[in-house]
């Protein structure tokens, strides 16, 4: 049984079509398009016509792939772009008519709780505690719990890579005074933010991938400060090009960066770069329901 997850983010759309195999979920096609939705909100608050039509136009291109594989069922998700924006109504009515497929606004808990679904089923070995971050462009999450009970604990910042740029990084390369005010303002967000320590730590997202192109695997302290010094000597299109990145989101890594260092620091432990996150959750929830109705 094969399903597809269409993914509405503030920096990208994407495709996931994926089928369960002994256990594992097996991705068969993957496609993304960079569309830059937050950039709209956190400018003016909202999405415009033609952000929403390209969207929809996206959407639907990938829906059509999803059903041409055999995709018994398609679901479409939106995350920060949804919540943020004060027209997200429209972008949501706009996809559900291109797409003739449901539409599911997930709030910042949902967002977090499918994204720790998503990398712990992905990983080989996990100790009894786990802690998930995820970082996008609109907001990031943080969530701890355990295999056998799920999270336990969530908790949701609205800042993300896209905002915090916007707002902060505005050079490119950004400068060491921009860095600074970048970290206070997630350390801002940050204030109240007491989980329970994990034993391990996974990360999920764009920005996670983008450093484990230049840094590896495994992110603590040393890897983000490594980062963040070719990061403030590269423009992003040297970035880009020296790493394999889309521009965009070498433009946007900086502050990706910076949020990502803020809450390993609050974790006590490092972060290992998952395969895996929102999309793969939402496709093994999806492929749940569907086993759930055919029962």
């Amino acid at each position: 049984m094969k399903v597809g997850i269409v993914d509405v983010g503030s920096n990208t759309v994407r495709l996931l079509v994926a089928r369960r195999h002994r256990g594992r979920l097996v991705a068969l096609r993957e496609e993304r398009e960079h569309l830059f939705l937050g950039e709209d909100v956190e400018r003016e608050g909202w999405l415009s016509t033609a952000r929403i039509e390209e969207a929809a136009r996206c959407a639907e291109r990938y829906t059509r792939t999803a059903r041409s594989l055999g995709a018994r069922a398609v679901e479409v998700i939106v995350t920060a772009p949804g919540r943020q924006s004060a027209n997200g109504d429209d972008l949501v009515r706009r996809l559900a008519a291109a797409t003739a497929a449901p539409v599911q606004v997930l709030t910042a808990d949902e967002e977090g709780r499918l994204a720790f679904a998503g990398a712990t089923a992905a990983a080989e070995s996990l100790p009894a505690t786990i802690a998930v971050c995820d970082v996008g462009g609109g907001s990031a999450e943080a969530v701890v719990g355990t295999l056998e009970g799920g999270p336990a604990w969530s908790r949701s910042l609205d800042i993300g890579a896209v905002r915090l740029t916007q707002r902060f990084l505005v050079d490119d390369p950004p400068d060491k005074r921009s860095l600074v005010a970048s970290t206070i303002e997630v350390e801002r967000h940050l204030k109240g933010f007491a989980p329970p320590l994990p034993q391990a730590a996974l990360a999920t997202g764009g920005t996670a991938r983008a450093l484990r192109k230049i840094v590896g695997w495994e992110l603590e302290a040393g890897e983000f400060e490594a980062a963040l010094r070719i990061l403030g000597k590269r423009s992003s299109a040297k970035v880009a090009k020296t790493f394999g990145l889309h521009e965009q989101r070498a433009r946007t890594l900086a502050a990706g960066t910076v949020i990502l260092a803020c809450l390993q620091a609050r974790l006590g432990v490092p972060l290992e770069v998952s395969r895996a996150g929102l999309r793969e959750g939402a496709a093994l929830a999806l492929l749940d329901e569907l086993a759930a109705t055919a029962a």
